[in-house]
């Protein structure tokens, strides 16, 4: 504690507490004030030294973790890194102090004013979760189930849901049995779950560049290395990924292959396949998080790298949260024989089990084809969406200095900028005009990707589209003018393969 006697912040600041004390601290470990492997001192003692509230040093601890320079170790404390992967460690600031807010607004949380048009959020909006028939389906368990519907289920998941759910995954191609089938409390639970199970402290982690900032965090959090490898329009760079998988034996490789977050991209059957070539030639295990693959626009093939799976190398990861309503928490794994009790040890000491009410509900409406409706009308409205879309940027966006391409499905729409530019910069511009982004710099776990940012429908109806964009077009004319080599951009608007 004593090393941390000369801390002053600035109450009077803009800057956040929890920043200025993230930025003091990260220099300590940087200039070596700090060794590798020094446990930092319990939040209330510091909070109470430094005279803050407790959310200022559990925000430091969490955003150090995030950064690399802190591992945590459970019921043992906050320990100092002996891995740092940043090759620029100023770059890192560069996300802040707009980064905590974009993340809340990924997940809907935020509260966006109402004159505001979000293109930032990739929650659906309240209005299209389906409320009256899961009302009837709840009294219904409840008639039913009585009280047992609020004991503890078993921290495998109710048996009848994960029976339905073997049903429901023949429409995936995907053979499987309920024992195989792990009920998680969400998709980021999932990958918690399967962190805990597998990751150690230094351990590798491979994932595609850009990804899912919920994992990039999970992964930080057990202490491992990340490796990333660039995606491409058509998949994950799969030469690269074989030459990281001889080198560097990571535990796993998570990737999204159809309408990855965030950048919309899917992968072609033959990378698919390659993929899987690799899993069973190397005995490495895949993490598929399937996270949009219902939302197909343009293509038939939106085939599930697990539809694949000869070799059992795949745990699959499915969440409802996107087309059904994410505050039921729901979800579930499928994971190969071979790791079940690792897994559900994993579980089990995550939350003991998932909502049994929930899981009720859930296969009622999965059994009695409400489910079926329920996806139809969400592929209905946001295929709406996704063609208002493609034809406002066709008008708005195609002589600006963008590079970008039209994803077969999903909600989501990648950009780049040109060099030069940054897209927290045109975040903040775009907030002024009411237009809510999201910057992409939170989507890679090193500290770059200031040029791209993303755009996503979940959250804005069709009306507003129009609206939305041709503001933005203007906002970014203003920033980076226009391109009058409009020819040289044709290629940028060609559908994905």
């Amino acid at each position: 504690m004593k090393i941390f006697s000369d801390i002053v912040l600035d109450k009077k600041s803009q800057q956040h507490l929890y920043m200025q004390l993230f930025n003091k601290i990260r220099q300590m470990i940087i200039d070596g004030k700090i060794k590798a492997n020094y446990k930092l001192p319990a939040i209330r003692p510091l909070a109470s030294k430094l005279g803050v509230n407790t959310s200022t040093i559990v925000n430091t601890y969490a955003l150090l973790e995030k950064e690399g320079f802190v591992y945590k170790k459970i019921g043992s404390g906050t320990f100092v890194s002996a891995i740092l992967t940043h090759k620029n460690e100023d770059d890192i600031l560069q996300k802040y102090p707009l980064d905590e807010d974009i993340k809340l607004m990924d997940r809907g949380q935020m509260q966006i004013k109402k004159n505001m048009i979000s293109f930032a959020s990739a929650t659906p909006t309240s209005d299209l979760f389906p409320v009256e028939d899961f009302k009837i389906l709840l009294n219904e368990v409840l008639d039913r189930d009585k009280g047992a519907a609020f004991g503890y289920q078993e921290s495998q998941g109710y048996y009848p849901l994960r029976d339905a759910l073997v049903n429901y995954l023949k429409t995936y191609e995907i053979e499987t049995n309920p024992e195989n089938i792990q009920i998680i409390s969400g998709a980021q639970q999932g990958i918690d779950v399967i962190a805990k199970a597998f990751i150690d402290h230094g351990d590798t982690v491979i994932v595609e560049s850009p990804t899912y900032t919920g994992a990039i965090g999970t992964f930080r959090s057990r202490g491992a290395k990340i490796i990333t490898i660039p995606i491409l329009t058509d998949g994950i760079d799969v030469d690269r990924l074989e030459e990281c998988i001889k080198n560097y034996k990571p535990k796993l490789v998570y990737i999204m292959p159809n309408f990855q977050n965030p950048t919309g991209y899917s992968y072609s059957l033959e990378k698919k396949m390659k993929v899987m070539s690799l899993a069973e030639k190397y005995n490495t295990l895949i993490v598929e998080d399937d996270y949009l693959s219902d939302l197909s626009f343009c293509s038939s093939d939106n085939t599930a790298l697990k539809s694949l799976d000869s070799s059992n190398s795949i745990i699959y990861i499915k969440s409802f949260s996107k087309i059904f309503m994410p505050g039921l928490r729901l979800g579930f794994l499928i994971i190969p024989p071979k790791i079940h009790q690792k897994i559900l040890e994993a579980k089990h000491t995550s939350d003991i089990s998932t909502s049994g009410l929930n899981q009720r509900v859930f296969d009622l409406y999965l059994r009695n084809g409400m489910w079926k409706k329920h996806i139809k009308y969400m592929e209905d409205i946001y295929r709406e969406r996704f063609e208002v879309m493609k034809s406002c940027l066709e008008k708005y966006f195609s002589t600006l200095q963008l590079n970008y391409s039209i994803p077969q499905g999903g909600l989501h729409f990648w950009f780049e900028l040109p060099d030069g530019y940054d897209a927290t910069k045109l975040y903040s511009q775009a907030a002024k005009n009411n237009i809510l982004i999201l910057p992409g710099n939170i989507f890679f776990p090193l500290a770059k990707g200031n040029r791209f940012f993303r755009l996503s429908i979940a959250a804005v109806k069709s009306k507003d589209i129009e609206i939305g964009i041709k503001k933005l077009a203007e906002v970014i004319e203003k920033m980076i003018g226009k391109d009058s080599k409009k020819e040289q951009k044709a290629d940028a608007y060609t559908p994905l393969l």
